[in-house]
């Protein structure tokens, strides 16, 4: 099912603050509509953001007033610039705004064929992330043996994408595939992720999971009740996977315990211009610490740190299942040198 769609000037998609609990829709007239919506987690998930960002550029198009290309093309990069501006760790929302605003400035054209070249490329990046989930899927099922437990943490399942999923578009095929598995899922505080949207798309497909609290981790794994793990990536550079806060947690206790740990990922995840330490991670509001939902959970004015995303070293990935290929550790050292 797409998770998000155009639909004549109007971006649709789930609203993913609602669920588990209410299944509703967004209608995204403006660019300041999606920028909120992606500020505030709305809209939400690597590849999805790639998405959504061409598609804020696309409706800066649709609604354009401009009588020439110079004053549209200023109005898409105003618009793009706001896009960007909303999450500064995610690679694929800067990647989405950026190919759009390419394809604008390349075409010749007159001010509505430009319009018409813009909202495509949009639809491009959505129809070309969904097949390359389920090419993801297939090449990482591979992975997956009959009867494994798989523990995941956050959601890097269909409502991440635009369609199937990553790390949970490897278990879905793995599923479809006849194999039978089972899932672990993380809750992933302080948003609940796994326990609010992992586990509902789990339970809705009939995909046997289990929830567990973010600390159990470590008493599962020592019980011998993870065969692997699979996460996906909000940023791949040199030296590091950028993923939900907790993931690089997950990967060294997974390596003390021999369980291989897998990163789901496009290729438009990967930035191999940088390293770890050139990467800003995003800090949220200290409200998604210090409740649960509208309920407060700690003292008034406690001091809180709140980093929405962690950067787990290559050494503790075994591989990246990607769109074309696996990359395994021995494929990890031309990263540096920025090829795939």
């Amino acid at each position: 099912m797409r998770m998000i769609k155009w639909q004549n000037g109007t971006v649709i998609t789930p609203d993913q603050t609602k669920l588990p609990l209410q299944e509703a829709t967004l209608e995204i007239k403006t660019v300041e509509q999606m920028a909120e919506a992606i500020k505030t987690l709305r809209v939400r998930g690597a590849p999805l953001l790639g998405a959504a960002a061409g598609f804020g550029v696309a409706i800066a198009a649709y609604r354009s007033k401009a009588k020439t290309t110079k004053q549209l093309l200023a109005e898409l990069e105003t618009a793009g610039a706001l896009i960007k501006a909303q999450r500064p760790t995610a690679v694929n929302l800067f990647w989405g705004v950026d190919r759009v605003l390419g394809k604008a400035k390349t075409f010749s054209g007159g001010v509505e064929e430009l319009k018409a070249a813009v909202i495509e490329e949009a639809q491009k990046i959505a129809d070309e992330d969904a097949a390359q989930n389920r090419a993801i899927g297939k090449n990482g099922s591979v992975l997956i043996e009959d009867g494994d437990t798989i523990l995941t943490h956050c959601n890097a399942g269909e409502l991440a994408t635009v369609e199937y999923g990553t790390a949970l578009g490897v278990i879905r095929a793995a599923w479809e595939g006849g194999k039978k598995i089972k899932v672990i899922a993380d809750e992933t505080r302080p948003l609940l992720q796994g326990a609010r949207l992992t586990a509902y798309e789990l339970k809705r497909d009939g995909i046997p999971v289990t929830l567990i609290t973010d600390n159990m981790a470590a008493h599962v794994m020592s019980k011998g009740l993870v065969d692997k793990v699979i996460v996906g990536a909000d940023r791949i550079v040199q030296d590091a996977v950028f993923n939900k806060i907790g993931t690089y947690g997950v990967a060294v206790l997974a390596h003390e315990h021999k369980i291989p740990f897998y990163v789901a990922a496009p290729k438009s995840t990967f930035d191999l211009s940088c390293k770890a330490a050139d990467v800003t991670i995003e800090e949220r509001k200290p409200e998604e610490v210090t409740h649960v939902g509208c309920q407060q959970t700690a003292p008034d004015g406690v001091a809180v740190y709140n980093p929405a995303f962690d950067a787990t070293p290559l050494k503790y990935v075994t591989a990246i299942i990607c769109e074309t290929k696996v990359y395994y550790s021995k494929d990890f050292p031309a990263f540096k040198k920025g090829k795939l």
